[in-house]
């Protein structure tokens, strides 16, 4: 009873209590475990030794056993694909083509994007001649992965080894549906060719350019025909580049290539007129290749002239870039149309001409449009005398009046050039309306002593133009009308014009207002009146400005002569500073003559 009690209060072990049932942060998986076990191969046993296999039941064994061990690793970790790829060839090894044709197709379903893979796959249906498979594999690949080159590689190349251009043919027609790069392309021009296909392989290179729409394409299909001696075809399709790329994208390749075809076929001409076309469009820092060809022909095929040519097309090239870098540079235009006014057509010239009047001072001062506006002057004398276009001449004239902005300034010699130009064409209408209108309708109303009409007729003109002599012109005018308070009215006028000429940039013209007024003033004026307009004439001071040459270089200093206006001196602080500056140059001089000659100082003030 006691025994039994003992055993009854056997002590029974404690459970440790769990304080924290909550997940740990990290789990650990089966496949962890799996692959932390193979690297530190504690599952690794010693290979079994070495046996011979001496009837089909220890062959079995073997095959079972090896097969245990591919399919362990496989399901330690699937995505090893080495391991599925060994597998399948060791049962290829057995002649189990079944076995390993299912091995694939299980690798494939863990990772079908494995290039590999498929590779391996194909090879084996190949290399057991299983050509139908083959076929199966190759199409089931580039469905899958039509990106994959070597897939469409690897197909056509088998079919063309079984002799099945039909079918080969067919799976470059498939590919080519992707646009793939260009050395698709290639090989299945260059397949096409083995078979002497050279229509299959033009229609080929028809859809190549334009997929891939590069200058050393387009060159390759001309010198396809070239070489297959289709000569009008090889032409036709440089042709077609030209026109292709058109002049926004030329590239200087094309062109050499071209040239250098026409070349081979003796057409020296045709030759020339490419170099010079691709010359005229093409920047000289793009050109250097074109230039260095052009250059060799001319010396190996042609004559002066064509020496001559190259010079020229260089000259027009450097006066190209120097009014691309500025168009406002007058000059640099004014030899360019020199240059081609004496080698080009009259298309050509127009082209330049109106390109260079387009530039348009962008301030409207008159010095800014000085050499602007002989630009329009050569152009109309070019229309007139080397074209012999006169309506065109017309135009021209015509456009630039109409440019000038004539309320602030204006240019007496473009309306004579106009009328000159009518007179000459025996138009006197059109002559009389361009200047010699305004003043015999003004001596009409004054021989018919209509005074008031007269004097509207000059503020017409003046808001047409601000000319000094139509200033004077109407002083004068009014100085001559004999009527009541006619000096005090022409006063008012030489006051008005120089009041409005204070902003005119030609001071010769101002001061010729102010003489024609101070002439006035000396035989009709008082004292006091010649001294007003005396204190308004200019001081002529002389001035050093710098010189350019031709080619823009320094050419040192000159000197000139410019008017210093007293209305303008008040205006400007440091004309102010200048005057009081000279004041005391003057002062000092004097005062220094002074100390040099004391007696003269006494002579002076006894006397």
């Amino acid at each position: 009873m006691a025994a039994s009690t003992a055993a009854g209060k056997q002590r029974i072990p404690k459970v440790a209590k769990v304080k924290n049932k909550a997940p740990a942060e990290v789990q650990i998986t089966a496949e962890q475990l799996l692959r932390e076990a193979k690297e530190r191969e504690l599952e690794l046993l010693p290979p079994p030794p070495q046996q011979k296999i001496t009837d089909e039941e220890e062959l079995n064994d073997y095959k079972l056993r090896k097969r245990k061990t591919f399919e362990d690793n496989i399901r330690k970790n699937r995505t090893v694909i080495s391991n599925w790829i060994k597998y399948a060839q060791w049962e290829e090894s057995l002649k189990e083509i079944q076995r390993a044709r299912s091995i694939y197709e299980r690798a494939l379903d863990v990772d079908y994007r494995n290039i590999t893979l498929w590779l391996k796959y194909a090879e084996m249906e190949m290399k057991n001649r299983q050509v139908n498979h083959a076929r199966n594999i190759w199409d089931r690949a580039i469905t899958t992965l039509p990106r994959v080159n070597q897939f469409w590689y690897k197909y056509t190349y088998m079919e063309e080894m079984l002799g099945n251009v039909a079918g080969a043919r067919q799976v470059f027609e498939r590919w080519m549906e992707w646009q793939p790069e260009e050395q698709a392309w290639h090989s299945y021009i260059n397949f096409e060719l083995r078979y002497k296909e050279v229509d299959r392989a033009r229609t080929i290179y028809e859809r190549f350019v334009l997929v891939h729409p590069d200058v050393k394409n387009w060159i390759k299909y001309a010198r396809f025909e070239e070489k297959h001696a289709y000569f009008a075809h090889a032409r036709k399709v440089y042709e077609r580049a030209v026109e292709f790329f058109g002049d926004e994208h030329m590239d200087e390749r094309l062109y050499v290539a071209f040239a250098k075809f026409e070349e081979n076929q003796k057409e020296f001409e045709r030759v020339r007129v490419i170099y010079k076309y691709a010359l005229d469009r093409i920047s000289k820092q793009e050109a250097q290749e074109l230039f260095k060809n052009y250059t060799i022909f001319e010396k190996k095929f042609g004559d002066r002239r064509g020496i001559e040519d190259i010079i020229v097309s260089k000259r027009r090239f450097q006066y190209e870039e120097e009014v691309k870098a500025n168009p406002h540079n007058y000059d640099a235009w004014f030899d360019y149309l020199r240059l081609v006014e004496s080698d080009a057509e009259a298309e050509t010239v127009r082209e330049v001409y109106e390109r260079a009047i387009a530039n348009v001072p962008p301030i409207q001062e008159k010095r800014h449009w000085k050499r602007y506006i002989y630009l329009w002057v050569n152009y109309a004398l070019y229309e007139e005398l080397e074209a012999k276009d006169p309506e065109r001449t017309r135009q021209v004239y015509q456009a630039s009046l109409e440019l000038i902005p004539h309320k602030k300034f204006t240019f007496a010699k473009m309306w004579l050039l106009y009328a000159q130009f009518e007179i000459r064409q025996k138009n006197l209408p059109f002559a009389r309306r361009a200047l010699v209108l305004w003043k015999s309708y003004i001596d009409f109303e004054i021989e018919q002593e209509e005074t008031e009409r007269t004097r509207n007729l000059y503020r017409r003109l003046l808001q047409r133009t601000q000319h000094v002599k139509v200033w004077i012109s109407f002083a004068q005018f009014e100085l001559s009308s004999g009527k009541e308070g006619s000096l005090a009215k022409c006063r008012q006028i030489y006051e008005e014009a120089n009041k409005t000429m204070r902003n005119c940039e030609e001071k010769e013209e101002r001061l010729m207002l102010l003489e024609s007024w101070r002439s006035f003033e000396d035989e009709f004026g008082t004292t006091s009146d010649k001294e007003r307009v005396d204190k308004l004439m200019p001081e002529k001071v002389k001035k050093r400005r710098k010189v350019q040459a031709d080619d823009g270089s320094d050419a040192g200093w000159e000197e000139y002569y410019d008017y210093i206006f007293p209305e303008d001196a008040a205006n400007q602080p440091n004309l102010k500073l200048l005057a009081m500056a000279k004041l005391w140059k003057k002062q000092q001089q004097e005062k220094e003559a002074a100390e040099q000659d004391p007696d003269k100082d006494i002579d002076e003030s006894e006397s």
